[in-house]
This record gives structure tokens, sequence and C-alpha cells, in this order.
């Protein structure tokens, strides 16, 4: 049977037919679909959860390894950063069920903070890493992953990227095949898994020899195809590249290498004795064209012309490889001819309120990862930093070390509720242990919102939908020691701006915990406002734009002549503002802003 399945489905569909019986991870784009999919399709398989974060993720699926199933992590290249520390050990340990670890690369950084190229940690870890380049490989590679990392006694890495994450590509389906690992713990295994000095020093030789072994599986690994077209011109590239340089240069021959490390040297060497001049095509660093001159062969092109930043594309390729002779497609239109549409919080959104009275007090904010990163951009102006996930609180307090609760009385860390429950924790607990006196505000919208509305422990669900335990963020802002915890409906401006001012200024540590505001795309908990849309009294409206400072996509600004330049009052005006009805829900914010009561409950 044949279906058309977008690469994260593949994969999921991959480790089903693998035999996997536990998946994890945490969302993050271009990962996210991976572990939804494997959570509503085959949760009657394979058990999965939304973990707190990577590393996590990474130790739940280890255990389950050590447990002799199969298991599976999935998560987007910064992940990788975050379960890094589980899985350079685990390199040393190797496996009993197999373990694949699925990355997922971002170029042009459509949804990250960083384009990190994740074929270093192959390297860096001493583990093999595949990478597919359609949804055919993804699911093939999938199952691979788990044959290599049973037979080698290896973690295995599986790197896609944003194209051949979301790419869609007819794929074989196949039955599932259960593992034949046995299941369960045994004390014997001791010296393998807990590394301590004396097992590791035992196990350090024998990643050196498992990698010498795969160095000699991937001149017979299948998916390592030679292609010997036009021998002038030779090809070496890998995943999504292959197709883009397919597209517009079928002719060259090819070495599409399937399985990035160890790379297959013979096959190498093989493919520069069939062909004149060869050049290498890859997305980011020049990791191949790194190893292969290493290996001490001449390149005829690589990243002298072929960029190492942003995505790449058949034109942008094309142009590299033909320099001034390319010339783009005539249908192309031109940027600037394209509407604009810059990236806005939804209208009603909870965080829009909140970021208005942060820029009102004229405070700093230590930002953080999440849809509300978007109140950096104009109007709002109201992120001034965003590292990485929980970073804006230890920021804030580093800041305070720094200068003094003095200095540091205008400014404060803001960050979602998965967010915390990923990496805001420790750094809070850090500023409480430590006496210091930053602000930290929590914005509890019940949902990972940036990357899909999945699930997390501050939501009272699973991945599967079942009920469970919910956190509470002041008890657990209490139990680490925050003696100042404040709750605030974020749609009551005035309110909510009086309590952040006095937390700030206040000598402690302090919390604020945003309630009332669950994402207004959420599935179960959408907010109900008092009335059903605002409109605009034209006659009171005097033009001022003060409402156009929230950014809300449901206002717009009209300009006006004439009659309508003079309000009835004898105000002049060079415009009005307008509600969209059909997008307005009723937040109430604006009518909170406008000073001239033009801005009403509309009537239904």
């Amino acid at each position: 049977m044949e279906k058309v399945l977008q690469g994260n489905h593949a994969i999921a569909r991959g480790a089903w037919e693998a035999g996997v019986k536990v998946a994890c991870a945490y969302p993050g784009t271009p990962s996210s679909e991976i572990i939804f999919v494997i959570g509503t399709q085959y949760k009657n398989d394979i058990q999965a959860e939304w973990s707190v974060n990577e590393k996590v993720s990474l130790e739940v699926a280890s255990g389950a390894s050590m447990a002799g199933a199969r298991a599976m992590a999935s998560m987007k290249h910064v992940g990788l950063n975050v379960a890094s520390d589980p899985l350079m050990t685990l390199s040393y340990t190797g496996v009993k069920g197999g373990l694949v670890v699925v990355v997922a690369d971002d170029p042009y950084a459509h949804s990250s903070q960083n384009e990190q190229d994740s074929r270093h940690w192959t390297r860096f870890g001493k583990m093999p890493m595949l990478e597919p380049s359609d949804s055919q490989e993804c699911k093939d590679f999938t199952k691979l992953g788990f044959d290599l990392s049973e037979q080698y006694d290896t973690p295995v890495l599986l790197r896609t990227e944003t194209r051949v994450s979301h790419s869609f590509s007819i794929v074989k389906l196949e039955e599932r095949r259960e593992s034949a690992m046995p299941l369960g713990l045994n004390k014997k295994d001791a010296p393998k898994f807990t590394m301590v000095p004396i097992y590791v020093r035992e196990r350090r030789p024998l990643v050196e020899e498992r990698m010498r072994k795969l160095e000699a599986f991937a001149d017979e690994f299948k998916y390592n195809v030679m292609e010997i077209n036009d021998p002038k011109i030779g090809v070496i590239t890998s995943g999504v590249c292959y197709n883009y340089t397919k597209e517009v240069f079928p002719e060259y021959s090819y070495l599409k290498i399937g399985m990035v490390w160890p790379l297959p040297k013979k096959l190498i060497s093989d493919f520069f004795k069939k062909v004149k001049k060869v050049i290498i095509v890859e997305e980011l660093d020049p990791f191949l064209e790194t190893e292969i001159r290493a290996m001490g062969y001449k390149i005829f092109h690589g990243k002298d012309v072929v960029p190492s930043i942003y995505e790449l594309s058949p034109e942008i390729i094309e142009k590299s490889l033909k320099g001034k002779r390319y010339k783009a497609p005539k249908e192309r239109i031109k940027a600037e001819e394209l509407p604009r549409r810059p990236p806005n919080m939804c209208s009603g959104c909870s965080h829009r309120p909140m970021f208005y009275a942060l820029k009102k007090l004229d405070l700093f904010v230590f930002g953080d990862i999440g849809c509300y990163t978007l109140a950096a951009a104009p109007p709002l102006n109201a992120i001034h930093t965003t590292i990485c996930m929980g970073a804006g609180v230890g920021e804030a307090f580093g800041a305070a070390k720094v200068l003094g609760k003095e200095g540091l009385g205008k400014a404060c860390a803001v960050l979602g509720d998965s967010t915390f429950l990923h990496g805001g924790v420790a750094p809070l607990m850090d500023i409480v242990y430590n006496k210091g006196n930053s602000t930290t505000i929590i914005l509890d919208n019940r949902a990972t919102g940036m990357t899909g509305l999945q699930e997390h422990p501050g939501t009272g669900y699973t991945i599967t939908g079942e009920p469970t335990n919910i956190i509470d963020y002041e008890t657990l802002a209490r139990a680490i020691g925050v003696q100042h915890v404040r709750k605030v409906d974020p749609y009551n401006i005035k309110e909510t701006m009086e309590i952040i001012k006095e937390e700030v200024e206040r000598d402690a540590a302090s919390v604020i915990v945003m309630v009332n505001g669950p994402c207004m795309l959420h599935r179960r908990e959408k907010r109900q406002f008092e009335h059903a849309f605002y409109t605009i009294d034209t006659d009171k409206c005097r033009g001022c734009t003060m409402c156009l400072e929230i950014g809300c996509p449901a206002i717009s600004w009209q300009e006006v002549s004439g009659d309508q330049a003079v309000t009835k009052d004898g105000h002049k005006r060079k415009g009005v503002v307008q509600i969209n009805r059909l997008q307005c829900p009723g937040c109430s914010v604006c009518g909170q802003i406008c000073k001239f009561e033009a801005i009403i409950p509309g009537q239904a």
C-alpha cells in the first residue's frame, strides 16, 4: 500500500513499523508533528509523551532502551543542545533496545533562534547519522536506524531539516515488526550503563572500535548511492540538497550520501576516480567538504560558491554554480510587490495587553522563546533579549548582580508557561537561593502556543488527551522559596500595570502569574469575553492613534478628508480607526486605551 505522507509523518510511521514502544519529545518546529502523529495514530502500540524538555525526553527514551524496548526521542536542532548531556554519555554506554534520536534542523531560522548544523554532533559524539531526502527515506531511515542501533550498540542520529520534514511524497507502507529483544532490567548490565570513571575507561575503546566497524559499513550502505551520468562533473551531496541540485543539473553525476557519518571513504575514492571535477553541495556548514578535503581530495567547488548561510533552493544552487549566467525565472514576484504581512499576535491574545503594560511602564524585558517573542516587533517593541528556553530568568538575575536593585528597578523577565517548565524553574530557584530580587512574569496560556498548542504539565492533559495532574505555578514558586507571588488578569490593564510596578520595585524575588488568559486558538479553553466585539464611534474618534499602539490585527487606520476630518465637537483629525467585526473577539483592550471613549461594545 502506498500513501502520500509528510516527512515527519513518515518518521512516525517508520517508528511504528520498527516496533518502537516508547516515543518522547518536546515540541519544536520543524519536528513537532512526529510525536503528535505517534500520540494520536499509533497510541495503541507506542507509549508517547510530551516531555518537559528535550533532556528529559532523551532520558526517558534511554531508560526504555535499557529495559530492552526500541525507543525514540525527537526534537529540533536547538533542542539537541539541551539533550546533549545524556546524549554524549549514551554514546559510551550504547544501548539495549534500539535508540534513535531525531533532530530537525531549521536553515533560514524560519522558527528558531539560530541556524546551527546538527551534523557536528555526530562527529563530536562519535555516533552514526542518517540523513533522508524525501518521505520514503524518512520512513526507511527511521527503521534502519533502529536496526543499526542494536547491531552496533549505539544511539543513532536521524537528521532532517525543514523542507524534508514538511514536504510530502509517496511512501510505501509496511506492517509493524515487533523487536525480538527481550524486555527487562539486568543488574549485570551495570558496568555498561554506569559511567563512573572505571567503567568509562572500559567503554572508551569500544566507541572507537564501533566507529571503525561503522566506517566499513558505510561503504556498503545501500542508501549511499553513486549515479554516473556526465563524467565531467560530479556532485557529492545529501538530503534535500540532492533534490535541489538534481532538479537543475540532471546531467551531472552524483554521489548521494544517506549516511553522513561516518563517511563512506572507499565510495568517495571511487567517485573521484570516475568523474573529472567534484562539486560539494550541502546546506549550512562545510561538513562534508571539510572531511573530504581532509582526505586529500581536491574540490572544484564547495562553499567558495555555495552559500553557507540560510536555506538553499534549486534557484540558489543554479545561481551559485553558474554565476553570472544565472537568470531568475520571469514569473518570480518581487518582494516589494507582495502584500506586507508582518508576524503578529492573534486578535484578543492575552500577551498583547501584558506587553502593552510593560511598554507603558518603560521596562527592560528579558524575553524568551515563544509566540510572545513577537512583542519584540513594532508597535509594541517590548522584548529586549531572547536567547534560549528559560534564559531570560537567569539573565534578569545576572543583570541585577551588576546593577543592583536600584539599577534593575525597571526590568523583569517574561516567559511562557511551557517555557517556564522547560527551562525556567532552575534559574528561578537560583534567584531565591542566591538572595536575588528580580521579577519573573509567567504567561500562562495553557498551551505550548508557538509550535501548535501541544500539551504540557501545566495544561492538565497528556498527548493523548487523557486528563492528568496540572501544575499550579503559585504553589511551585512558593515551594522553591519565592515569598511574593501575585496573579493578574492581563485584560485588566490598569490593575496589571499597578501589580507589575509594585513587584519590580520590591527588594526581593517575586513572581507574577498571568491568569484567565488561555490561548485564543485553544481547543478547550477559548476565552469568552463579556462583549462579542467592539466598534468605533466615529463621531468621538479623534484619530489620535493610541489604539494602534497595541498592534491588534483587527484594528486598521483610514485617512479622512473634508467634513469627516472634523469631529462634531470641532477637533481636526487626519483619519479614524476601524475595527473588523469578524476579527475582533471583544477583549476590550483597545477600549481601555482610548481616552475619548470612542471604542465601545458593538451590538450583535
